[in-house]
C-alpha cells in the first residue's frame, strides 16, 4: 500500500491543527514524524488512520481516495505512548484478540500469534499475563497486537516514552529489524532528534502543525533546508547568533572579523543567522589562539552538566543586543565552574548558514552536520 496526503488540513473550534500538509509514504517504508510536543504528530496521525476527517485536502491509498472513510474500514494498526493490554488475558490471547475479532480460523490465529511473538522475542511469556512482565515486554506485547493484523499502515506515537533508558535503547535497537520484516508502512512519531537518526528511514520535521521537511533521516539532519528544520532536529537546541558579511570578511557582534571562509565563500554580502550544533561549539581557555579561519568568542560559564561520557557547558556570550546562551557538548567529565571566563572557537566548515527568511543558503557542506 502506499500513501498519499494532498493538502491536508485540519481546524479545530477555530485552531489550526494541522497546516496544508502534502506527503507521500511508500509501500514497506518506515517514516519517522519528529517534532516537539503539539507539533501536530498525534493529529496527524489520526488524520491518516481515519480517526479524524481533514478540513480539507485529500487522503489517498493505493490510489483510492479514502478521506472520508472511517478506520473501521481501513488497514490500520496503532501503538499507543501508554500501552494498552489486556491485564485479565494472556500475552498469547493479547496478541490474539484481534484476529479472534475477525473470527479467523484457530490454526491461522495461532501461527500469526507465533510469529508476532519470535519476532518481538515474546516466546518464553506467552503464557504470562502482562502485569507479571516488565514495562519493555508489556510495550512488545501492544507492538506484537499491532503487527499480528497484517494491517498495511502501522502507526506508532511515541511508542518508547514511558519507558526506562535501559528499555528504550532495546527496543530502539530491535525495531527497525521488525519494521524491516514486514510490507507495511509505519510510522513513528518521536520528540527526540536521536531517536530519529537510531531508527533510520524517512524523517518528517513538523513544527506548529506544519511540515518543513521530508526525507532520508540523514539528509534532512545534516541538510536541513530551513532554520525550523534545523531546530526541530537538534538535540540540545541548535545555537544561532546573528553574522555579518562585507568585503570579504565576517563578523560575529563582539568578535575580530575573520576572513570569508567555508561557507560564507559561497553567499553575497549581507546579514545572516549562524547556527552550530552542541558538538561543534569548541572551548579553550581565554587567550588560546583559534584555528585557522575560525570565529572565536569572549564567553562566561553558566552551569555545566555532567552526563558521565559527555558534558553539556552553557555559556554566555555578549551581542549587540545583550547576551546569548550558547550550548557545548564536550566528550567526557568537564566541570567549569560558573563564571569562569572560557573562549568560544567556530570553525566555518561546522556552520549552517541561514538568510533573513530562516532559508538555508550558501554552500551545503557534510561537516555541519
Amino acid at each position: 500500500m502506499s500513501l498519499v496526503l494532498e493538502q491536508v488540513r485540519r481546524d479545530v473550534a477555530g485552531q489550526t491543527h494541522i497546516r496544508d500538509i502534502s506527503l507521500e509514504l511508500a509501500r514497506g517504508s518506515l517514516n519517522v514524524l519528529l517534532g516537539a510536543t503539539l507539533a501536530g504528530k498525534t493529529s496527524l496521525m489520526r488524520l491518516m488512520a481515519g480517526l479524524d476527517a481533514p478540513t480539507s485536502g485529500r487522503i489517498i491509498a493505493d490510489g483510492k481516495d479514502v478521506t472520508g472513510l472511517p478506520v473501521k474500514h481501513r488497514s490500520v494498526a496503532m501503538v499507543y505512548q501508554q500501552f494498552i493490554n489486556y491485564p485479565a488475558l494472556s500475552v498469547y490471547e493479547n496478541i490474539a484478540s484481534p484476529l479472534r475479532i475477525q473470527k479467523l480460523p484457530r490454526a491461522e490465529i495461532d501461527a500469526r500469534v507465533r510469529e508476532a511473538a519470535r519476532l518481538l522475542r515474546l516466546d518464553p511469556y506467552l503464557d504470562r499475563r502482562p502485569l507479571e512482565m516488565s514495562g519493555g515486554q508489556q510495550q512488545r506485547c501492544a507492538i506484537a497486537r499491532a503487527l499480528v493484523k497484517r494491517a498495511d499502515l502501522v502507526l506508532l506515537d511515541e511508542p518508547l516514552a514511558n519507558l526506562d533508558y535501559k528499555l528504550r535503547e532495546e527496543l530502539r535497537e530491535e525495531l527497525p529489524r521488525i519494521f524491516a520484516s514486514t510490507g507495511a508502512i509505519f510510522v513513528y512519531a518521536t520528540t527526540e532528534p536521536t531517536e530519529a537518526l537510531l531508527l533510520g528511514g524517512d524523517t518528517a520535521t513538523l513544527r506548529e502543525g506544519a511540515l518543513t521537511q521530508f526525507g532520508p533521516t540523514p539528509q534532512v539532519y545534516r541538510h536541513p533546508v530551513d532554520l525550523d528544520t534545523a531546530r526541530v532536529f537538534s538535540d540540545p537546541p541548535i545555537n544561532t547568533l546573528e553574522i555579518v558579511k562585507a568585503d570579504g570578511r565576517v563578523r560575529l557582534s563582539g568578535a575580530a572579523p575573520v576572513p570569508a571562509t567555508g561557507v560564507f565563500a559561497s553567499v553575497p554580502d549581507g546579514t545572516y543567522t549562524l547556527g552550530v550544533r552542541a558538538h561543534h561549539l569548541e572551548l579553550a581557555t581565554p587567550g588560546t589562539p583559534a584555528p585557522a579561519g575560525a570565529l572565536s568568542l569572549d564567553a562566561e560559564v553558566s552551569v555545566s552538566e555532567i552526563t558521565g561520557s559527555e558534558s553539556f557547558v552553557h555559556v554566555d556570550v555578549a551581542t549587540g543586543a545583550g547576551s546569548r546562551r550558547l550550548t557545548a557538548l564536550l566528550p567526557g567529565v568537564r566541570r567549569l565552574e560558573p563564571g569562569a571566563a572560557v573562549a568560544v572557537h567556530i570553525d566555518p566548515l561546522h556552520i549552517l548558514l541561514f538568510d533573513t527568511q530562516g532559508r538555508r543558503t550558501g554552500r551545503q557542506l557534510e561537516q555541519a552536520a
